[in-house]
């Protein structure tokens, strides 16, 4: 194999690894967007479950009928 191939070879490397790079990069961009939804979404469910949860404990502190 000549010097120029192996340069050749080289680059043409390089070229694909660069593309993959890229590629890689384009989905974690795209996956750290959604981990990114997700948290805020995960934090408005928690916030409602304590509103929710605080209602029923209002209503769970009310003294027990006479017949228990």
């Amino acid at each position: 194999m000549s010097l120029e191939e192996r340069i050749n070879d080289l680059e043409g490397r390089l070229a694909f690894q660069d593309d993959t790079i890229q590629a890689l990069n384009d989905v974690l961009v795209k996956q750290q967007n959604v981990v990114d939804r997700l948290q805020l979404q995960m934090a408005a469910l928690l916030k409602r479950h304590a509103e929710l949860v605080g209602q029923f404990e209002a209503v769970e502190e009310e003294a027990p009928p006479p017949h228990y």
